[in-house]
């Protein structure tokens, strides 16, 4: 792992398995995004819920075993560990058969996640996880004592609703989300055209949006203030598939942002990352500094 910074980054909701033709991996936007701050050198959490079964105890196991504590990892004595079947398809893009209810859509508010998300210096959550009353409402009560607040928005139709995440939105600092997400959202607030630009003005406008991040595939990521717009192209690679490259984007573009770091290197750094993984196996492939640092050099001088 990289060198450790004094920072803390605390993720809300759901932690699983994806269950793949090759086989099955640990998964879940949160647990996603945890695992590769914590292999950039940010102290990361996750405050989730798993069964009282033997993939409960799998999933402790993997998180432990990459250092990320699971002490805020509730356990369910009545629901089971989340398990998705994740099926890819043609142009290596992946699709979900997520089971409901789950031990994640009953994630309860206690004080020890409370203490860990006032302390942290972000606060990363989804739209999954809130598709069920308890994890809404523990999740509500949690961004009440967040410092910075970054929404990362996952639409999986059917298991989300407007009212929902417009409410999510508009308690965030930063929302990432990917260009189909934007124009589905904008599209809410009146937008009838493909541009981007003007959705994204539009989520400024209606929820007051300090920072967008908006990514778009091969086309790469574009970054959104109120005050300007940077753009980053994409990084060419040869696919494997595209599962937890979302979430290796956000996480790279968070480190780079707590380390008070440009919006060229926070795109930059992030596109890499999310390159780099979809040319891996699985959301959370090992890599080291020098693995990165390797595909950086190849990929930027070819």
């Amino acid at each position: 792992m990289m060198n450790q910074d004094n920072k803390r980054v605390v993720c809300f909701g759901e932690v699983l398995w994806d269950v793949m033709p090759t086989g099955r991996k640990p998964g879940g936007a949160p647990m996603n995004v945890a695992y590769h701050l914590r292999r950039l050198g940010i102290d990361s959490t996750v405050i989730s819920r798993i069964g009282a079964d033997p993939a409960g105890d799998g999933m402790r196991s993997f998180l432990n075993g990459i250092g990320i504590s699971t002490a805020l990892v509730q356990v369910d004595h009545h629901q089971a560990t989340s398990e998705v079947l994740a099926t890819i398809g043609s142009h290596n893009e992946v699709s979900y058969e997520i089971v409901a209810p789950v031990a994640w859509d009953f994630i309860t508010t206690d004080p020890h996640s409370v203490k860990a998300v006032a302390q942290a210096d972000a606060f990363v959550y989804g739209s999954l996880a809130v598709r069920s009353p308890q994890s809404r409402e523990t999740l509500f009560e949690l961004l009440r004592h967040a410092r910075y607040r970054l929404f990362d928005v996952n639409i999986r139709p059917p298991h989300y609703n407007r009212e929902t995440i417009e409410r999510l939105l508009s308690t965030a600092d930063a929302v990432k989300l990917n260009h189909h997400e934007l124009l589905e959202i904008s599209g809410w607030l009146g937008n009838r055209s493909d541009s981007e630009y003007a959705g994204a003005v539009l989520l400024q406008d209606r929820y007051g949006l300090a920072e967008i991040i908006v990514t778009k595939g091969e086309h790469g990521a574009s970054y959104y203030t109120p005050s300007f717009r940077y753009d980053y192209p994409a990084v060419p690679v040869s696919v494997k598939d595209t599962i937890g490259s979302g979430d290796s984007f956000l996480a790279a573009f968070l480190a780079q942002k707590l380390r008070g770091e440009s919006a060229e290197s926070m795109l930059s750094f992030a596109t890499t990352l999310g390159a780099y993984v979809t040319t891996q196996s699985g959301a959370c492939p090992p890599y080291a500094a020098t693995d990165l640092n390797r595909f950086m050099w190849e990929k930027y001088l070819s």
